[in-house]
């Protein structure tokens, strides 16, 4: 953020408003007065043949002057040449050849005469020359040969041509020779090789030369180059070798020079031209060329380094600039120096050019012709257009060298005087006429003028006038007062007032006189003081991402009495206002900043009086520019230095730079990271793989993003070698249930190593000890048939090229493919209450795979009618489901199967228990509850009690044996019956009892208790003789996991009860 000074036009203007005040006063052109010319062509008038030819002049005085024409010093009748005219008013020659003729017919020095009765004035001599491209001369050039490491120069030579043809070398294919500190262009044109190497047999090189204008490129027979050599081999990869000479066998030398030869020259420049100096060594290695000044500093703010550091060169030579230069050609061979002698030189310059010289009758004057130069020029004043010397005499003039002095001129005296100053380097010519007048003052510009001016500005009125003699100026202010000088004023000799710094009391009427002896004359000014333009809120310095949102504030305060306007320069442009921008009264809005959007901003606030300036910087962080000139270097078997040069950060500073690869043989035009460098190294050395042809390219990273991609190095190959590693990722895996499909990750280029990479695959059945099979693959797969449905296998894959094996690889198992599995086992279902319902489950018997889960499907029925089938997966570890019952009354339908990745294997059905009729379940839900009924249920239970005690007494009457007497398998210790070892019975045919409860499927089951004879034998029911002996076998009691899943727990039967007391 910064107010801005003045533009450069300001300083113009202001320039320009100095000049005008310190020059002479100008004759009103109503008046009488000699000619003055006002434009003519340049002293070297080169045209253009195509063209029809103008040589300009031009010139003003009353009465309006006439003109005519030398050629090479005589007379130019332009009457008798039919092809030449003169433009009406106006001195201007034109040669039109629209109908024929020969421009070169019409070179030669031109010089213009303007002449009224009052004096005459000349142009200066030109010199008309017609432009040439002439053609290169056929020639027939033989192959140019050279051992490789010796110097060469191509010679160009081009046709002369006016102006000088610029010079250029191409291949004949028009393709640009690509020039460097060993190969580049002479200022001459020549073309010149430090050391030849083999590589630049690779193209010809032809001279081309452009015509200014004619716009024409004329080109020369191409050279062809044969380079002999000790090493025929062109391996590009040792381009950029350090040792890249003695690599090719080349012998080094210390340098010599080219151009010039010797060790010493000289040079002449003319001052105000540009020096340009030059040296071109030879040697091996390339030398490097440095530039100094004997007994001093090369002149920092002129001097520049051109071609590589070969030429040196000084712009605006002065004569400080002479002296001896020196330029240091070295290598590590040695070094040599060549000193220039710089003599510099001058054609004619002023000190003090003549100017016109307005007198009154009676006054005295002078002429003043001041010019310096190297050699000193010599004066010539002439009258008119003669010599002085041939001019009559006139005793009111005298001529003291380059001044000539008039006293007590008379109207006699008007005439143009010349002054020509001149050397052997060039020529100055001036006009300077002598006008004596007898005019009383007047003014020249409009009456009663408004000027507005700025607080604090400093501020002109001007106030033109004439008169001869020439008229004294006074200034007033408001009508009163003594003149105004001095102070903060200041009256120049035109009659301009100057006021140094306007203060609000300034404001008024101005009032200008002029006066000398013949009389007077007045004008008046008015002044307007306006407050100044400022703006107070300027633009802030700012820095931005890519593709954000900046605003730029400009908050202005002016004089409301004037209009104002704001604009935007862009890097002190104006600022073209596009669709991502958006301008208000005090701010400038960028959307999606970009990259091009980085730059000054400067607000101009303006009135048509005065403006203020804020200038600002938006930076914009963008992605860094790509590196650039890749070079490798340190070439080794397994290594390369690889360094480059960093692109722009974008003002963000780079943090990391990736190197990338590719090669030509498995992957071509693929691009692979090989490694990450921080941001501040430009140099790294890179590991490299076996049997890879490696090109480099490296991308920089900063916090905005990436950089391009360089442009890839050269090429380098490596030697090749076993594999030292084996693919990755090996795996076993069927893709149907009699195969093994054996695959892995194929090795890239920079694992390969060698030439011809395959694969040796071996495999065999885990823990069968049989011999390994094996197979020789090129590609990443093989597929083992007519194996067993999902058994293991033990993998080997071994990497092999030409060179040889890899390591050992390791082992991997893999697994056959899969089938469908079995079904599950033990699939059970159970009914706790009314509300849910649990399954359960074990895994299937044969797998046949790896379970992925398993899939239940189950319906509601009720009867006849079937509810919507329920899908349900589950994850292979899980055995167990609960299901929320959607009614009491429906049954439910479960099908279970087990999932391996061929699919589902086969199923298992179970059905849910029945259950119990609802409204004699709630009845009996609601007689329970009543005291009445449980009194009654207690007296029927007790009254069967004694019943069956009483039978149980007489029944034992009848006859008790042991039963083990009649058994032929003793009991068990674990046995849970009598100790005595005998059985009681109840009748036999086990009637349920009144009062027994009902299961939850609504059967109503057996009262039992946990040692019913049931439950031994093999049948479900027991059988006894005519004893009550017990007849056959009986069993120890199953699991009773397995009979009495679906069974609800039971109270404990009287029978049992009996049983215990007996």
């Amino acid at each position: 953020m910064a107010r801005q000074p003045p533009p450069p036009s300001v300083h113009a203007a202001i320039l320009l408003f100095l000049l005008s005040l310190s020059g002479a006063i100008k004759i009103p052109m109503d008046l009488s007065q000699p000619p003055t010319i006002t434009k003519q062509s340049v002293k070297d008038h080169i045209v253009d043949p195509r063209d029809n030819i103008l040589i300009e002049c031009e010139a003003k005085g009353n009465p309006a002057p006439s003109f005519h024409w030398t050629r090479n010093s005589r007379f130019f009748n332009i009457a008798k040449d039919p092809r030449v005219s003169m433009r009406r008013k106006s001195g201007t020659l034109v040669i039109d050849f629209r109908s024929g003729g020969r421009p070169e017919e019409y070179e030669g020095e031109y010089q213009c005469f303007a002449r009224n009765k009052f004096g005459t004035a000349l142009s200066n001599r030109i010199r008309l020359q017609v432009s040439k491209s002439p053609l290169w001369p056929k020639e027939n050039l033989d192959p140019v040969v050279v051992q490789e490491g010796a110097p060469l120069t191509l010679q160009c030579n081009p046709p002369p041509g006016l102006p000088s043809p610029v010079i250029f070398w191409m291949s004949s294919s028009m393709e640009p020779i690509t020039q460097d500190k060993r190969v580049s262009q002479g200022h001459n044109g020549d073309l010149y090789f430090s050391n030849v190497m083999l590589q630049d047999m690779q193209t010809d090189y032809s001279c081309n030369a452009r015509f200014h204008f004619t716009h024409t490129i004329q080109q020369k027979n191409a050279f062809t180059l044969k380079v002999l050599t000790n090493n025929p081999y062109n391996d590009s990869s040792l381009r950029n070798h350090p040792d890249m000479y003695s690599a090719r066998g080349v012998a080094e030398r210390t340098p010599s020079f080219m151009y010039p030869q010797g060790t010493a020259s000289s040079q002449m420049v003319l001052r105000g031209t540009d020096l340009l100096l030059e040296c071109i060594a030879s040697g091996v290695p390339t030398p490097d060329i440095a530039w100094y000044k004997k007994g001093g500093d090369l002149p920092s703010d002129k001097a520049k380094f051109e071609n590589f550091n070969k030429a040196l060169r000084i712009t605006n030579v002065s004569e400080e600039d002479s002296g001896e230069y020196f330029c240091l050609a070295s290598n590590k061979m040695g070094s040599i120096r060549h000193t220039i002698s710089v003599r510099v030189k001058a054609a004619p310059y002023w000190l003090d050019e003549p100017k016109n010289l307005i007198l009154a009758p009676g006054e005295d004057g002078r002429l003043v012709c001041r010019a310096n130069g190297n050699p000193k020029p010599t004066v010539q004043w002439m009258v008119n257009g003669e010599p002085l010397q041939s001019a009559p005499p006139n005793p009111n003039r005298e001529v003291a060298g380059d001044t000539i002095i008039f006293r007590d001129t008379q109207i006699s005296s008007r005439a143009v005087y010349q002054c020509n100053t001149s050397n052997e380097h060039g020529y100055l010519l001036a006009n300077a006429f002598v006008s004596v007048l007898d005019v009383p003052p007047r003014m020249l510009s409009p009456r009663n003028q408004l000027i507005r001016v700025i607080l604090y500005n400093r501020t002109r009125l001007d106030c033109p006038f004439f008169g001869s003699p020439i008229p004294t100026l006074r200034w007033f202010k408001n009508g009163q007062g003594s003149n105004l000088d001095g102070g903060n004023y200041h009256v120049y000799e035109n009659g301009s007032l100057e006021i140094k710094m306007i203060r609000k009391e300034d404001q008024g009427i101005y009032t200008c006189v002029a006066t000398n002896i013949l009389g007077k004359a007045e004008n008046q000014v008015r002044l307007e003081v306006k407050d100044p333009t400022r703006i107070y809120r300027m633009p802030e310095d700012q820095v931005a991402k890519r593709g954000t949102t900046v605003q730029l504030e400009c908050r202005v305060k002016h004089d409301p009495s004037l209009k104002l306007m704001v604009s935007w320069l862009k890097d002190d442009e104006p600022l073209y206002i596009g669709n991502r921008m958006k301008k208000e009264d005090d701010s400038l809005t960028i959307f999606g900043v970009a990259e091009r959007d980085q730059g000054s901003y400067t607000c101009v606030a303006s009135t048509e009086l005065d403006q203020d300036l804020a200038k600002a910087y938006l930076t914009v962080l963008g992605r860094p520019d790509r590196p650039r000139d890749l070079e490798l270097t340190d070439l080794a078997e397994r290594s390369v230095r690889l360094t480059w040069i960093p692109g722009d950060d974008n003002n963000s500073p780079i943090t990391d730079y990736v190197v990338q690869f590719e090669e030509d043989q498995f992957q071509p035009g693929v691009w692979h990271d090989h490694s990450k460098f921080p941001g501040s190294v430009n140099s790294a050395i890179l590991q490299l793989s076996p049997y890879v042809n490696y090109q480099f390219r490296v991308i920089a990273i900063n916090e905005v993003g990436s950089s391009h991609p360089s442009l890839p190095s050269e090429r380098y190959r490596t030697s090749g070698a076993p594999p030292e590693s084996n693919p990755a990722d090996v795996k076993g895996e069927g893709t149907r249930k009699n195969n093994m499909e054996i695959t892995w990750t194929p090795m890239n280029a920079t694992s390969a190593f060698g030439p011809n990479l395959r694969y040796i695959v071996k495999w065999r059945r885990r823990e069968t000890r049989e011999t390994w099979n094996n197979a020789t693959v090129w590609g990443s797969r093989y597929v083992v048939g007519q194996t067993p449905v999902y058994v293991p296998y033990e993998i080997r894959v071994q990497a092999e090229n030409d060179f040889g094996k890899g390591p050992e690889p390791d082992t991997v198992i893999g697994y056959s493919g899969e089938d469908l599995p079995s079904a599950p086992r033990r699939f059970r279902v159970r009914q706790p209450n009314l509300e849910t319902i649990n399954l359960e489950w074990d895994h299937p018997e044969h797998p046949n795979g790896i379970l992925i889960g398993y899939t239940l499907k189950y319906v509601a029925f009720n009867g006849t009618k079937l509810g919507k089938q329920i899908v349900e997966n589950f994850s292979p570890n899980q055995t167990k489901f609960t299901m929320q019952r959607a009614d009491p009354v429906s049954r439910y339908r479960f099908t279970l199967s087990a999932r391996t990745q061929v699919g589902s294997g086969e199923a298992v059905t179970e059905e849910s228990p029945a259950p119990p009729n609802e409204a004699y379940t709630n009845n009996q839900a609601d007689i329970a509850t009543q005291g009445w009924f449980i009194g009654l249920m207690c007296a029927i239970a007790l009254l069967v009690l004694i019943l069956l005690i009483v039978c149980f007494i007489k029944r034992s009457r009848g006859g008790k044996y042991p039963v083990r007497e009649k058994k032929d398998v003793p009991l068990g210790p674990e046995d849970p019956k009598e100790e005595d070892g005998s059985f009681d019975y109840s009748d036999e045919d086990n009637k349920p009892l009144q009062g027994s409860q009902t299961s939850l499927d609504g059967t109503i089951k057996q009262q039992e208790s946990d040692d019913s004879l049931v439950d031994y034998g093999e049948g479900g029911e027991g059988q006894f003789n005519e004893d009550g002996s017990f007849i056959g076998q009986y069993t120890v009691k199953k699991d009773k996991e397995e009979t009495e899943g679906n069974e609800s727990s039971e109270a404990t039967s009287p029978v049992n009860a009996i049983y215990s007391l007996a």
